[in-house]
């Protein structure tokens, strides 16, 4: 397993461009992500937001979590707006209207903002070539508006559009591989993330901004409203996530698969899920048909890996 004790806390500013009294649930994974990404994006930041929970939890007037310039979208045209930004910034100082210097742009949205309503916005702007980063804040369904399913969401898991009982167990789709769609546009850099591991969030994100061209992350956020799951274990769960290989961290630059970290031996699928309400109704024979899906799509995962590592 990578050392990630090498990427040391000095890369953090002490200044947060996300600072405390927001409005999440109690455990909230993905707050605690955000937190991370804006330290770690700098003070020198335009924030383009999705709506969905960081919408609503950070920016209810006359109150703002954010200290940087942020401005509230669509679900569906986040990456329109960013893109959008990023021209206008180039026009802006080409004029001579503001000076010539380095302003990072960034897109957030949730899963549903990005893999479902907004994924032509996020298509069109990675295939113009736009200097932008997008993190998608992935919590497997749309949660601000109730828990209902989205096409992140797991196979098997219980939401209040695919609801457990007697004639279904749940999801019934396996999950949409979002970065794999973002490789195939040929952009710079692809990587997914997770809070559990800062400073492997902080090095991707820092690493991100530095290619002249669109960069897509995946962050794993664990929602104990959701998935009906105790408050105090949400890092838990997220180190568990990578452990089992059900969210693997890994990085794509240039085409180039790169693990972030490898185990010995991986953990059991149940590790994972039986803390979980929303797989608390799944049988043993489907928990062993997931768990199956999971070290198939991760050999697929560590076979691409290999293979670049043996290009020349």
């Amino acid at each position: 397993m990578q050392n990630l004790n090498v990427f040391a806390p000095r890369l953090l500013e002490k200044a947060e461009a996300f600072s405390p009294g927001h409005r999440a649930c109690i455990g909230c994974g993905e707050v605690l992500a955000v937190r991370l990404a804006a330290k770690a994006m700098g003070k020198n930041l335009i924030m383009v937001n999705a709506t969905g929970c960081m919408e609503i939890i950070a920016s209810q007037i006359p109150n703002t979590n954010w200290n940087v310039p942020w401005i509230h979208t669509l679900f569906e045209n986040t990456a329109a707006v960013a893109s959008g930004v990023g021209s206008g910034l180039k026009v802006l100082m080409r004029k001579g209207r503001i000076p010539q210097e380095e302003i990072n742009v960034a897109a957030i949205g949730g899963d549903g903002a990005t893999l479902d309503i907004g994924l032509q916005a996020l298509s069109g702007a990675m295939e113009r070539g736009h200097k932008f980063l997008y993190i998608c804040f992935d919590n497997e369904a749309y949660m601000n508006t109730g828990v209902q399913r989205s096409s992140a969401t797991p196979f098997g898991a219980s939401t209040t559009t695919s609801p457990a009982g007697k004639n279904s167990f749940g999801q019934f789709s396996w999950k949409k591989d979002m970065p794999a769609i973002a490789v195939a546009h040929n952009i710079p850099y692809v990587a997914t993330a997770c809070p559990s591991y800062p400073f492997d969030m902080i090095r991707k994100i820092k690493k991100a901004q530095t290619f002249d061209g669109p960069s897509y992350i995946q962050v794993f956020s664990v929602c104990p409203t959701g998935w009906r799951t105790a408050g105090d274990i949400s890092i838990r769960l997220g180190r568990l996530a990578v452990e089992t290989a059900v969210f693997p961290l890994y990085e794509v630059e240039n085409g180039k698969y790169k693990l972030s970290m490898d185990f010995p031996k991986l953990k059991p699928l149940t590790d994972y899920t039986k803390p979980q309400g929303r797989f608390r109704h799944l049988s043993p024979e489907v928990l062993a048909q997931i768990q199956e899906k999971v070290l198939q799509k991760y050999d697929e995962l560590k076979a691409k890996t290999a293979l670049d590592e043996v290009k020349p």
